[in-house]
């Protein structure tokens, strides 16, 4: 009697195995996705592409992407750290951003690009803080540098972005080949030093308007009758133009030029700066058509410079029209006849703001809203750059 007790024992725990690994099975098939790592990601990926890169399905996996944007300007380097909602059949959702600047910019190491890399760690650290570990190896990291590197001479910017791949390299993030770089006219619409405007939906990531070469330090170049980029041997680095007071005499550095800036006698001051802002753009800029119709915020120098007005809060900003900033402009302009004021550049600025507006097709009317944050997250191209790379990794 033994023998047929002992194989129904035996019976009994092989339905027990069978019962259990099916259980497991179908538990695994409808665990929420959020949960699972992907078995095969390296906690450190190289920049080469190696066949151990997670998939594009597998990066987006889950009910929530993060993306790490470095960017890289002239004056200081800044990290955004987005989060990203998932739903079914929909756009990404922003659901909350991390944001952290540090000073100086990465051209201030040009001569030294090791000592780039404390910076670019005292921000990685903000990133790991803000990301949960478990999804670090899946979340792209990217750093884009603007005009301060794609002024420098070519050696030194690819020394110092060598470096910044270097720590990419080792984070325990996504670094790619194309992770580190300098923007060029090939992301207009995506990306660029500066926004000009921007006009709001009702969920991000927001339209953006964007221009190369039109960010404020640019355009004051240019509008002073500067060439982007180190003078020749023995060229003049002296700039004379009616956007300054007539007697005014100083020195500029941009791009780590140092320029000796004049003014000279113009009549009336206004006007003839805004000759000077109406060539520089010229063919610089299409008209957007939604100008008239739709709700539009301004950031960046248009809020810099109307807190300078004294027209919005510095800390709650506010609203402003057109014919404001234009009225400004002739008043600075045409009251530095009698002193230069404290900015020397502020007529510069203000009509070349205001010819840009004008420029885009936006009426005297038009109101803008100027706003440090929209919902809360901090106004900048690295949003719309953000979404457009991870969505790139959707596509692969």
């Amino acid at each position: 009697m033994r023998l047929p007790k002992l194989a129904s024992v035996f019976v009994f725990l092989g339905c027990l195995a069978a019962y259990l690994m099916f259980v497991k099975r179908h538990y695994d098939g409808v665990r929420p996705a959020i949960s699972k790592i992907p078995p095969h990601f390296p906690h450190r990926l190289g920049l080469s592409g190696s066949p151990n890169r997670p998939t594009s399905s597998e990066v987006v996996s889950g009910r929530f992407q993060y993306g790490v944007m470095f960017d890289a300007g002239s004056t200081g380097t800044r990290i955004h750290v987005f989060k990203f909602q998932l739903e079914d059949n929909e756009a990404p959702k922003l659901a909350h951003e991390t944001f952290r600047a540090i000073k100086p910019g990465l051209s201030a190491y040009a001569d030294d690009p090791e000592k780039c890399k404390e910076g670019i760690l005292e921000l990685l650290a903000v990133a790991q803080g803000s990301i949960p570990s478990s999804v670090w190896s899946s979340t792209p990291l990217v750093l884009k540098a603007t005009a301060g590197l794609r002024l420098l001479p070519g050696e030194k910017a690819t020394h110092l972005l060598d470096r910044v791949r270097e720590v990419f390299g080792e984070s325990p993030f996504l670094s790619r080949v194309d992770s580190v770089s300098i923007m060029d006219g090939t992301d207009e619409g995506m990306s660029g030093p500066h926004p000009l405007v921007v006009s709001q939906n009702t969920s991000f990531p927001c339209r953006c308007f964007y221009y190369l070469g039109l960010g404020l330090m640019s355009a004051r170049l240019a509008i002073l009758g500067g060439i982007e980029g180190q003078p020749l041997e023995g060229s003049s680095t002296e700039l004379v133009s009616p956007c300054l007071a007539p007697e005014y005499s100083g020195q500029w550095e941009h791009a780590e030029v140092l320029y000796t800036v004049k003014g000279q006698k113009a009549e009336p001051i206004y006007e003839s700066c805004l000759r000077k802002v109406e060539k520089m753009l010229y063919r610089k800029v299409k008209k957007a058509g939604e100008a008239k119709d739709m709700e539009f915020y301004a950031f960046s120098y248009y809020y810099d410079r109307a807190v300078d007005l004294g027209a919005i809060d510095e800390k709650t900003g506010g609203t402003i029209k057109v014919s404001d900033y234009i009225d400004a402009a002739k008043r600075v302009c045409n009251g530095m006849a009698v002193t230069s004021g404290e900015n020397p550049f502020l007529c510069l600025d203000l009509t070349y703001i205001s010819g840009m507006l004008q420029e885009l097709g936006f009426p005297k009317d038009k109101v803008f809203k100027l706003a440090r944050k929209i919902d809360e997250v901090e106004t900048s191209w690295a949003l719309g750059a953000t979404f457009h790379y991870i969505e790139s990794l959707r596509i692969q």
